[in-house]
């Protein structure tokens, strides 16, 4: 259906965000088109040209009959629409986008712009489209943090956010989220265009312009609001910054994550804040979050929220709170509504994890990569379904772009499949015969995470599939900085690939060599194997690979202001998506090997020298009897009980999980681990042991968490704890550490082990982070 040659019906008299929603389809068509439709307000006479006709139902009734008949059937929910496709007898088409009301208006128009086929000089619709549609859930949201700490955004400008202001409202965001001056960051970036506030003020402006509601997330950076003082100046504070926004529909307050005044002295600040909130802007909510907190903290403010204060208007769960949606929802009164939060941005130390993620993208892409996950992101979104009246995203950047799509049709509609929001982002980003390939690539990009890496060989297929993609793409889409994004994932992941193969032949090639230092002495067959080690420092054949990444790493900065580099684009951390630094960190154990090479030299008795080569040698070797876990390691951990329960946890709240540090100077084995959060515990069982036999338990305690304590229980039958260490600190520096297994726990054959840290500690509640587990039968003397 050729709409390339369309009028544009629109009424006369549109309000303010429905006259933005008609610029949005006009503009975004000549954007990708060259074709700037001409807008009209009666309907054009000679029924010559196809029509498209947008507006709201109360002002296209007067327009064609046709158009009179839809929006006098118009009795959708709030921000629903309508789109018919009317097609006469030797008359051009017709499309109808009608809205109930002004923002149906604006999400009909990104329905049909979502729907079409654009490429130069031609606009079309493959076939009618006929639909009827209005949001399932009130609340679709993203944050968008102008702040230092971002991937991207701190060197966006108004232009730029409302651009994609529009790209979220085209899929069905309806709030953004806004960050005050003051919150857990710098005060000033150097990609800054503009100073905070004003640039706050101008994203308020921009969203009032569209129709959407602004929400404000507002830490209380404060230590202590005990004083009036303190409290009148926790007011003014927070009254500079709402009085110059042009609209603000919530406050979002988190009591933790960031914030360090007691709980108690929050719930008196943001009562009077709300009342301040009031007199500013009329209506606005106040939502509260239960972030970090320890047990009796939570414990505290659930019986607060059971009290059910009416300045409230809900609670949100986000990042680091102590339970599930669920759970929550069970422990409020129903008066409270509850928000969701959920961490779209990162891949690992965070809400929601990439389940089972291999250790070589854990040490080199890091926390906060280019990160499409549709399949994920749908199961996630499955915990908030039920229990809340939406989501506003906890975003970083630009990162996690294709997430928020997925989110904000979730949203609209929780039964959409993400192959065809996907569609439709290829489709509108995209573009041209592209857009199918594209989608497809985004779901590879997330099967590149699925599994162990050496044997992914799909990684290699997705990097092929874009290769191909960006041999055929034109100039134009070459610098569309979603189209990098994709190439600069399927470039990297590949890259990491190549590396990890090679990285870990040579490492095996190391061994054999050390294996013959009985025959060449310790001396030479350290000297041999380091020689071996030293390979990964030459260039290799995968290196046009690393270039192409560095190539794609300065196109991102100069199309989206991505800071993929500490040095080179002055992102504020390596851990803030800088992970252009971690390209070529070590994949294997080469760092901590020629560490130990050189202490073994140190030495001075070759029998020593050859009993420590033995221990590299035979390091997970638990001798005759015995069993070895690499816990961190998914494929080596045959005695973690662990449930295949992603789809009901996906946060890993009940379940153990894999985690990880990135330290150049320990084994590889000890950079990931498994935590249990919270009071969830790490659970390990054995069984056909010998029951007559003595057992030794070794454990390496690694993360990052060094700053609480972690014990070890054997369990019994009847369920009851067998002491075999107290609550102790994790040793450091990192090394395994032995306990003797009491012979009760293991007389019946079988073996339970079980680590708890305290319970009650808040923050991620990350803790045991137990890396391997040894279990030794021990030689009666």
């Amino acid at each position: 259906m050729d709409l390339s040659s369309a009028t544009v019906v629109a009424p006369a008299g549109l309000s303010g965000p429905e006259a933005k929603a008609l610029n949005l389809l006009v503009e975004e068509i000549a954007a990708r088109t060259r074709r700037r439709l001409e807008v009209v307000r009666d309907w054009p006479e000679g029924g010559e040209t196809p029509v498209i006709a947008v507006g709201p139902a109360s002002a296209l009734a007067d327009h064609s009959d046709t158009a009179a008949k839809l929006a006098a059937r118009q009795s959708l929910p709030a921000e629903g629409f309508t789109i018919e496709t009317r097609i006469a007898d030797g008359k051009p088409p017709a499309v109808f986008v009608i809205g109930n009301d002004e923002r149906g208006v604006l999400f009909g128009v990104g329905k049909l712009l979502r729907s079409l086929e654009m490429s130069r000089d031609r606009v079309a619709l493959r076939a009618a489209l006929d639909v009827t549609s209005a949001p399932a859930m009130p609340i679709r949201g993203h944050q968008l943090g102008y702040r230092p700490k971002t991937n991207s955004y701190d060197g966006w400008d108004l232009p730029q956010w409302e651009q994609y202001i529009r790209d979220l409202a085209v899929f069905g965001c309806n709030t953004i989220e806004l960050i005050p001056p003051r919150s857990d960051d710098d005060a000033d970036s150097p990609h800054f265009p503009r100073p905070p506030l004003e640039m706050m003020v101008g994203m308020s402006h921009l969203a009032a312009d569209y129709g959407l509601d602004v929400s404000i997330w507002y830490p209380a950076m404060d230590t202590s609001y005990a004083t009036e003082e303190e409290i009148k100046a926790g007011l003014a504070e927070w009254h500079g910054v709402l009085a110059k926004l042009p609209r603000v529909d919530a406050i979002f307050l988190p009591f933790g994550d960031p914030g360090e005044a007691p709980p108690e002295q929050l719930i008196v600040l943001l009562e009077r804040q709300a009342g301040q909130l009031e007199e500013l802007h009329p209506g606005a909510e106040v939502w509260v979050s239960l972030q970090g907190l320890t047990q009796p903290q939570f414990d505290e403010l659930i019986a607060f929220l059971k009290t059910e204060p009416t300045w409230l208007t809900g609670v949100i769960h986000g990042p680091q709170t102590r339970v599930s949606v669920a759970q929550l929802r069970e422990l409020l009164p129903s008066s409270l509504a509850i928000r969701g939060y959920p961490d779209i941005t990162h891949s690992m130390r965070c809400e929601y994890p990439v389940p089972d993620w291999d250790v070589a993208y854990a040490m080199t892409e890091g926390r906060e990569i280019i990160n499409p996950r549709p399949l994920d992101e749908t199961t996630i979104f499955q915990q908030y379904r039920d229990h809340t009246v939406g989501v506003v995203t906890y975003s970083e950047g630009c990162n996690d772009d294709v997430n928020k799509m997925i989110w904000s049709q979730l949203g609209w509609d929780p039964a959409a499949q993400p192959i065809e929001t996907l569609r439709d982002y290829g489709r509108y980003f995209i573009g041209g015969a592209q857009g199918e390939d594209f989608a497809q690539g985004l779901l590879a990009l997330e099967r590149n995470w699925r599994g162990p890496l050496l044997t992914n060989i799909e990684v290699m297929t997705t990097l092929q599939q874009f290769q191909q993609l960006e041999q055929a793409a034109s100039p134009a889409l070459r610098q569309n900085w979603r189209f990098q994004q994709a190439l600069y994932r399927a470039h990297y992941d590949a890259y990491q690939r190549a590396r990890l193969i090679e990285e870990t032949a040579q490492v095996a090639a190391a061994m054999e060599v050390l294996a013959q230092a009985d025959d060449l002495g310790s001396s030479a067959a350290l000297e041999k194997a380091e020689a071996i080690l030293d390979r990964a420092e030459a260039p290799a054949a995968h290196d046009a690979v690393a270039a192409r990444v560095k190539e794609l790493a300065e196109a991102l900065f100069q199309s989206i202001h991505m800071q993929l580099s500490v040095e080179k684009y002055g992102a504020i951390d390596v851990n803030r998506g800088a992970n252009l630094d971690e390209l070529d960190v070590p994949l294997n154990n080469r760092v901590w090997l020629k560490r130990r090479f050189a202490e073994i030299r140190e030495l001075e008795d070759e029998n020593a020298k050859r009993r420590a080569v033995a221990e590299i040698l035979y390091w997970t070797d638990p001798g005759p009897g015995g069993f070895y876990d690499d816990l961190g390691n998914p494929v080596a951990q045959p005695h973690l009980l662990r449930d295949d329960s992603y789809s009901v946890d996906p946060g890993f709240l009940e379940h153990p999980t894999v985690g990880f540090r990135s330290d150049l100077n320990w084994r590889r084995s000890w950079c990931t681990h498994v935590d249990g959060l919270y009071q969830t515990p790490v659970t390990m069982h054995y069984d056909n042991l010998d029951p007559h036999a003595r057992y030794k338990v070794r454990v390496v305690y690694a993360g990052e968490s060094f700053d609480l304590e972690v014990k070890l229980a054997a369990i019994d039958d009847q369920g009851e704890e067998i002491e075999i260490h107290p609550f102790r600190p994790k040793p450091q520096p990192v090394s395994p550490v032995e306990f003797d297994v009491p012979p009760a726990a293991t007389a019946n054959g079988e073996l339970t082990l079980q680590w708890q840290s305290n319970p009650d500690r808040g923050g991620p509640g990350r803790g045991c982070q137990i890396a391997e587990v040894w279990l030794l039968r021990v030689d009666e003397p």
